[in-house]
């Protein structure tokens, strides 16, 4: 095993003394004040938040799952209802919609993409169908123009799971703004990450916004006053607080992320490795992951491994196939292209950070697996 220092998949905050300081500061703050539950803190970055994605509305949550339950419960979504999900994603996507008895109803994505698209919801449909969850994965955004306006066909909500595209646009609006709700998770390791567990939905719908706020929190308006049932999903104030501080700091660190993706392509366009191409003209990519295939995706990994680059599977067992949800379906795949790339997909290293140095450190682990003693890790399909 190699002894130099690793590479990491991703960074946190205790990177850089500075940033951390100010974040230790805003934490403070918060429990010098007392108020850990709602207060100016969670209303603050509430505000701010909405701001920045340009809509009227953004509720504070305690994690992303709950963000994608409150809004389907928002919407009306419940038992006898199915939702369209992308097979190809992380399984609360899916999870949210089994959680308000609702059903899941799997589509495949595009092989270039990795993302679902009008074809594969078009083809996911059926009369039970209320609603559907483009998933903007890996910090690409989805072609949703299409999307929406088979949605209005069809009558079909729209939640934007946002949770892998902080920031991002398509069509210069930001990911979240176009449906009829956007929800966000904060976890720690996202482009804006929070200290723990925490997540919103925004919305330009005030009621909608105004349910999820009721739902968050028992229902509960004014105190002991119940008007439906909810659940305890509150923002704390810490994670707010520490979220405010981060904000404003977003918009930069999506476009190093950019152009580390940029340093990647350049450096990896030889090793034989299928790349994520740079978004289209009309949408975006904010490289909350950075995503290649191989066909020896496992023997390279562990190759990398052993020279000190840390590496991840977004996602190894596509959301259909777990245990989970296998029983829901029999006989022919209904998603066959996530399948495959389940089997193929390997992220590595990505984060503002990320140095030219630790860039060629990776291009040349890759070049040596692809030597005549390890033989070729050719990848198969379109870029991811």
């Amino acid at each position: 095993m190699s002894t130099r220092a690793q590479v990491p998949l991703t960074d946190l905050d205790d990177g850089e003394p500075e940033r951390f300081e100010q974040l230790m500061r805003a934490v403070e703050g918060v429990a010098r004040s007392g108020k850990f539950i709602g207060g100016a803190a969670v209303a603050a970055f509430e505000r701010e938040w909405a701001e920045w994605c340009d809509v009227p509305h953004a509720v504070g949550v305690s994690s992303g799952t709950d963000a994608l339950v409150l809004a389907l419960r928002a919407l009306g979504i419940s038992s006898g209802d199915a939702v369209v999900v992308p097979a190809n994603s992380f399984i609360a996507t899916a999870e949210a919609v089994s959680l308000v008895g609702a059903t899941p109803r799997f589509a495949d994505v595009d092989e270039r993409t990795h993302l679902i698209t009008a074809a594969t919801l078009e083809r996911a449909l059926t009369p039970a169908v209320r609603c559907v969850i483009p998933v903007h994965l890996y910090g690409r955004t989805v072609e949703l123009e299409p999307i929406m306006r088979l949605a209005r066909r069809h009558r079909l909500a729209v939640i934007e799971d946002c949770s892998q595209a902080h920031g991002a646009r398509f069509r210069g609006q930001r990911v979240g703004s176009i449906g009829h709700a956007g929800t966000f998770s904060f976890y720690p390791a996202k482009n804006l990450g929070a200290w723990g567990d925490a997540g919103a939905v925004i919305s330009r719908d005030g009621q909608l916004a105004e349910r999820v706020q009721l739902l968050r929190s028992h229902g509960e308006r004014p105190r002991y006053h119940h008007r439906l049932i909810g659940t305890t999903a509150r923002l704390d104030a810490v994670q707010a607080a520490v979220l405010s501080c981060k904000v404003a700091q977003l918009e930069g660190a999506n476009e190093r992320r950019r152009k580390v993706a940029e340093a990647l392509r350049e450096r990896l366009a030889d090793c034989g490795l299928t790349l994520p191409e740079p978004a289209d003209r009309d949408g975006d990519h904010v490289y909350h992951q950075f995503v290649v295939r191989a066909r020896r995706r496992d023997e390279l990994r562990r190759f990398l491994s052993m020279r000190g680059i840390a590496t991840g599977v977004h996602y190894p067992v596509p959301i259909h196939c777990s245990e989970a949800y296998r029983a829901s379906w029999s006989g022919h795949d209904p998603a066959p292209v996530a399948t495959r790339l389940a089997g193929e997909v390997l992220s590595l290293p990505m984060f503002p950070a990320l140095g030219a140095r630790e860039i060629r450190r990776i291009a040349a682990a890759v070049t040596a697996f692809q030597a005549p003693t390890h033989g070729p890790a050719l990848a198969v399909g379109a870029a991811g």
